[in-house]
C-alpha cells in the first residue's frame, strides 16, 4: 500500500496488480511494515521507536549513520539503561556528514554517563539502520536516529518477530562490533576547544539536520 500511495503521487496512476495476498513458501514471519511521514496524525516514526525502547528488557543494539535524537529517544535510552538493559549504539567513524558527526559526539558525553556504549565503525561508511531488542523484535529500514527521520522525512520500517532471524540480526552487530571501535570518556573529554565548540554548535542545530 504504501508504494501504490507514492506511486499514485509520482504518476497520477495506479498501475495493475493482483490484489490478493499470497503466503511466501519459504518462511513463516511474523513482519510489520510501518510507513511514516509528515502527513501522519501523529509523530509516528518517534512514538514507534520510543516504544520499542521502553518495551525492551534485555538489550538495545541500534546502528545508524545519524544519531542526533531528541529529548523522547534521549530519555527512553536513559531509562531503559537505568533498568538494567544492555544498550550499545553503533555509528560510523568516517561520516558523510560533518554537522552529524560533530553532534553525535554531544549525545555520546550525554548517554555515556549512565553507561550507553558507543561503538565506531572502521571498516568504512556504515548506512545500515537497524535496531534489535531481546531476543524477539528487530527493526530495518529506512528511517535514521534524527529529527529529519522522526518528524520530516517518508521513511518506511520493517518490524520483524522472529528469533530465528534475529539470530541472523544479532550475529550481524557482533560482526559490527568486531569491525568497530568502542567509544571512551577521552574521546571527548581529550578534544581541542575548536573541537568542543563544533560539537555544541553542531548540537544546537541538531533539530534542523
Amino acid at each position: 500500500m504504501s508504494f501504490i500511495e507514492d506511486y499514485r503521487w509520482a504518476t497520477n496512476d495506479v498501475p495493475e496488480l493482483t490484489w490478493t495476498p499470497t503466503a511466501s513458501p519459504q518462511a513463516d514471519i511474523s513482519v510489520l511494515i510501518v510507513p511514516t511521514g509528515p502527513a501522519d496524525e501523529f509523530e509516528t516514526a518517534l512514538l514507534m521507536f520510543v516504544h520499542i525502547i521502553n518495551a525492551a528488557r534485555k538489550r538495545i543494539w541500534i546502528s545508524s549513520p545519524y544519531f542526533v535524537p531528541d529529548e523522547a529517544i534521549m530519555s527512553a535510552l536513559t531509562l531503559a539503561k537505568l533498568r538494567g538493559v544492555d544498550i550499545r549504539i553503533i555509528i560510523p567513524e568516517m561520516p558523510d556528514n560533518k554537522l552529524m558527526y560533530f553532534a553525535a559526539y554531544d549525545y555520546f558525553d550525554e548517554l555515556s554517563e549512565c553507561g550507553i556504549q558507543f561503538y565506531r565503525y572502521q571498516d568504512g561508511f556504515t548506512h545500515e539502520k537497524v535496531l534489535l531488542v531481546d531476543e524477539a523484535l528487530s527493526s530495518i529500514g529506512t528511517a535514521n536516529f534524527d529529527n529529519r527521520s522522526f518528524r520530516l522525512n517518508f521513511e518506511i520500517t520493517a518490524l520483524i518477530a522472529d528469533i530465528d532471524f534475529n539470530r541472523q540480526v544479532e550475529q550481524m552487530f557482533e560482526n559490527g562490533f568486531a569491525s568497530s571501535r568502542l567509544m571512551q570518556g577521552g574521546d571527548y573529554d581529550n578534544k581541542p576547544f575548536w573541537f568542543k565548540l563544533a560539537v555544541r554548535t553542531s548540537r544546537l542545530m541538531s533539530p534542523v539536520l
